[in-house]
């Protein structure tokens, strides 16, 4: 079953959201553009507590982008964003959400941040994402949204270490850091996924 994940394309993550992502609102039109070319679709999205480890805003003396060791983890500390039950946590409002079969929240524990769509960042406590797509026999995914450096990357990451065959589109993606992104996309490659622009599916 050919299945698009569409990963946190929420209006915080926007151009004019509390944690910009430059041209992040370019990859809306692309997404609704692609969705009838998949069997299933599903999303992702950042759904954090107002008191959230990750927040830079939580930490005394500290400023956004600060890294920290929380539990173990090294954790950046970011500015508030996709805090529950806030405009800034919603979907971008162009977005079409019809063919949405399912929305997997994450990041609402409040001493673990979770980049992927599938897991923790400690790998501690599954989503359900990937027993959801299991049960619908899915077994080929594509996945696009933001960042792709961050979210979309781990996202991919654990895909692959699932057994899923992974692919992201990248032309429905965009990253906060693009040299980030650049030796992302090789390691993506290395470990066995696949980078297409939305023209290929």
């Amino acid at each position: 079953m050919k299945t698009l994940i569409i990963v946190d394309v929420q209006n915080d993550f926007m151009p004019s959201g509390s944690l910009p992502i430059k041209n992040g609102d370019s990859i809306v039109p692309v997404i609704n553009g692609i969705q009838d070319k998949f069997d299933l679709v599903v999303a992702t999205q950042d759904w954090h507590p107002l008191s959230h480890a990750s927040f830079a805003s939580n930490h005394t003396n500290k400023k956004v982008f600060d890294t920290i060791k929380i539990n173990g983890l090294d954790q950046v500390l970011w500015p508030n964003h996709c805090v529950q039950g806030t405009k800034g946590a919603e979907f971008h409002s162009d977005l079409k959400t019809d063919k949405v079969a399912a929305i997997f929240r994450k990041g609402m524990n409040i001493e673990i941040d979770s980049y992927s769509g599938f897991y923790d960042n400690g790998h501690l406590k599954s989503t359900g994402l990937a027993g959801y797509l299991k049960e619908l026999k899915a077994k080929d995914l594509y996945i696009c949204g933001l960042a792709a450096d961050i979210c979309v990357y781990f996202s991919l990451l654990d895909a692959l270490k699932e057994g899923f065959s992974a692919t992201l589109i990248e032309d429905a993606s965009r990253p906060l850091s693009e040299s980030d992104f650049v030796r992302f996309k090789d390691d993506l490659i290395s470990k066995g996924a696949k980078i297409i622009s939305s023209d290929a599916l």
